[in-house]
């Protein structure tokens, strides 16, 4: 039987993918394995995954800001990657599929020592460090932007990113019943920021009685952050978080108002819905959400309105004016290359593979 390692871990960025290619692998007849952390958010999202075994490493986190655990964390490293080796002697897999994270270093080079091929994914615009310690050690990288392939070279093709095809296999109705709205407005869907998108929360909140004129809201506002003053606004329904409803809401959206995540961007651009972007700014980041969400402007995909340029008017104002432009974005969207990369990644999965026992 053939086997694959899987691995990737720190956000559900780094997961979700995964979970596109995972079907698909074990119709393939792969006998499916995933190394991730003991305690990361992959851990218990791929635990719950019928079929597949998990295995738990150590890791540490790759910073780039000063901690005293920048001393400690190497070690971690090291033992995770002496103890991803020897996990890679005992299941011996054709081919390893890595989608980054802290946690991928040590598989990766584990990997490597055993001769085994990696074929690693990098969803942002320019290679993350994981992807960057990686890169000696992979035989070929997947991407999701074209500058990323570039940057990487010749070990790089531009791919898109593996997308689950029921997340655009909704109802407009169940979506809209979802959010109790009656279909009379354009739905403008506000997500992909879960904790990291308080300011865009608060500006759209301030916004609304300029922004419901027009449409109606529904805001996806992250753990937490429901607004109890909020509640029962006309036009507005905010929630956590959702899950299994996701593609009803989709199936509803009219216009997509969100953060430039790269895996919520490729979720978005193929869906085929006008964006408006709101990068997390550089001071909180590396600056990967600006440089995607430039990217996507570039090539006439979405409109994007920087942060620190962000009030609650100028937001309702580049709102209205995405709204405006909805037939030229979405003819840019519906001509550019696909953002579904799941058929490509898996031809690249077989290509590297090595051949059975």
């Amino acid at each position: 039987m053939k086997k694959i390692v899987l691995t990737g871990g720190g956000t559900l960025g780094h997961v979700t993918p995964h979970l596109a290619l995972i079907p698909h692998l074990q119709k393939a007849g792969y006998e499916i394995h995933y190394i991730g952390t003991e305690n990361g958010m992959e851990a218990p999202k791929m635990r719950s995954v019928p079929g597949i075994v998990y295995h738990a490493v150590k890791s540490g986190k790759l910073r780039r800001y000063h901690s005293w655990q920048n001393f400690t964390d190497p070690f971690r490293v090291i033992a995770g990657a002496f103890q991803s080796a020897r996990l890679m002697g005992k299941i011996r897999p054709n081919v390893v599929f890595s989608k980054g994270g802290f946690v991928a270093v040590p598989v990766v080079f584990g990997a490597w020592i055993h001769g085994i091929p990696v074929l690693c994914h990098e969803s942002d615009l320019t290679p993350g460090l994981a992807n960057k310690l990686c890169r000696p050690f992979a035989k070929k990288f997947a991407t999701t932007f074209p500058e990323c392939a570039e940057a990487l070279g010749s070990k790089a093709e531009m791919t898109g990113t593996p997308l689950r095809p029921e997340l655009f296999q909704g109802s407009r109705e169940a979506g809209l019943k979802l959010f109790g709205f009656n279909g009379q407005k354009p739905v403008l869907l506000m997500m992909g920021g879960s904790s990291g998108a308080q300011s865009v929360n608060k500006a759209l909140r301030e916004a609304l009685p300029q922004i419901t004129k027009t449409f109606d809201v529904a805001h996806i506002c992250g753990k937490g952050n429901l607004e109890a003053a909020a509640e029962g606004i006309p036009g507005y329904c905010q929630m956590e978080f959702l899950d299994a409803e996701l593609p009803d809401a989709l199936a509803a959206t009219d216009i997509v108002l969100s953060r430039a995540g790269a895996n919520a961007l490729g979720e978005f651009q193929h869906l085929g819905r006008p964006m408006l972007l709101i990068p997390y700014p550089k001071g909180a980041s590396r600056g990967d959400q600006i440089l995607n969400a430039e990217s996507l402007r570039k090539r006439g995909l979405c409109h994007v309105l920087l942060q620190e340029n962000m009030t609650p008017s100028t937001l309702a104002d580049a709102i209205r004016e995405t709204w405006t432009d909805r037939e030229k974005l979405e003819k840019a969207l519906r001509d550019a290359p696909p953002a579904d990369g799941t058929k490509r990644v898996l031809e690249m999965i077989e290509e590297i593979a090595k051949p059975g026992d």
